[in-house]
């Protein structure tokens, strides 16, 4: 507050001093020295010298950079002022409010507030905002901040009924960008702009959250299994489209079967035997093989391949 500045009482009280000092000692002092007044005129004239020095004295104002007085001249608002000294004639001139232009953060608070889809739920928000024009602040409504509070508390209200909690929850951004709006559309009456409003909390029931739990876990199961779906319709097409190429080439199958025992063979616990078809010593083998390996339980598999001669 003004009165609380203390480079202006300082300025005051000299101002009050330098005026009434030297006009006591004229007008005063020479009285009381010749004995020529009575003792209740003397004091009447005292009185009077303190008021005129005080009066001046209060002309004198010292706005700090984040204050701005809104002065009226016989009842008519002629603007703000500020900062700096600013010197405010008296009797004609009158200061209507100090402002405080300083950017300001307060807390809205919804509770039990019920959302599009009638969900009771507790939301928070933080609003940030300035005095943009400190002369409608203090002439076209009585009390700017707690009528901002208001319309911000109503705005919070009115945006989350127009939500589904699924919206509020996921799209917090444009839920306070829509509400900074709302805000700010109603607050420019009172010369106030609204910096910023962000959601701080959203409180919602215990069984609300396992549902929602339960909905995003079945959400997510089903989203892999469309996923997985696309991804069997890609190969398959591309295996049709193999073994098309595949069978315009008569040899091409052979040496699809060669690359795939390379592959088969840089596996590891595998043994590929290769023998012609018709060879039972090569049969004999592979049987032996396969059954030694299946009975040490050292050989997780073992492939056969017949090729033709």
């Amino acid at each position: 507050m003004l009165n609380r500045n203390p480079v202006q009482s300082f300025i005051r009280n000299f101002i009050r001093l330098l005026i009434l000092v030297p006009l006591w000692l004229l007008l005063v002092w020479s009285d009381l020295a010749k004995l020529e007044s009575m003792y209740i005129w003397i004091a009447v004239k005292s009185i009077a010298l303190l008021w005129f020095a005080n009066i001046f004295a209060k002309m004198f104002f010292v706005i700090p950079q984040w204050q701005r007085i809104v002065l009226l001249r016989l009842g008519k608002s002629v603007g703000a002022r500020g900062p700096g000294v600013i010197v405010v004639p008296p009797f004609i001139y009158s200061v209507a409010k100090t402002i405080d232009i300083r950017i300001t953060t307060y807390e809205v608070k919804a509770t039990k507030t019920l959302t599009r889809d009638n969900i009771p739920i507790d939301v928070t928000a933080a609003v940030e905002l300035e005095v943009e024009d400190p002369e409608k602040a203090a002439i076209d409504v009585q009390n700017y901040w707690k009528t901002t509070e208001w319309a911000s508390m109503e705005a919070l209200k009115s945006t989350i009924g127009g939500n589904d909690l699924r919206d509020i929850l996921s799209e917090t951004d444009r839920i306070a960008s829509d509400l900074k709006k709302i805000i700010d559309n109603e607050a420019a009456d009172y010369g106030v702009n609204v910096r910023a409003v962000r959601i701080t909390d959203v409180g919602t029931p215990n069984s609300l959250i396992e549902e929602l739990a339960v909905i995003a876990r079945a959400e997510r199961a089903a989203k892999a299994k469309i996923i997985q779906a696309e991804a069997e319709k890609i190969v398959a097409t591309s295996l049709k489209e193999a073994s098309i190429l595949l069978a315009q080439q008569p040899n091409a199958m052979k040496l699809r079967q060669i690359q795939a025992l390379l592959d088969i063979s840089k596996e590891e616990s595998s043994m590929v035997i290769i023998y012609p078809m018709d060879s039972l010593t090569g049969q004999q083998i592979a049987s032996a093989t396969a059954g030694n390996q299946t009975g040490a339980g050292n050989i997780k598999r073992v492939s056969q391949l017949s090729l033709e001669e």
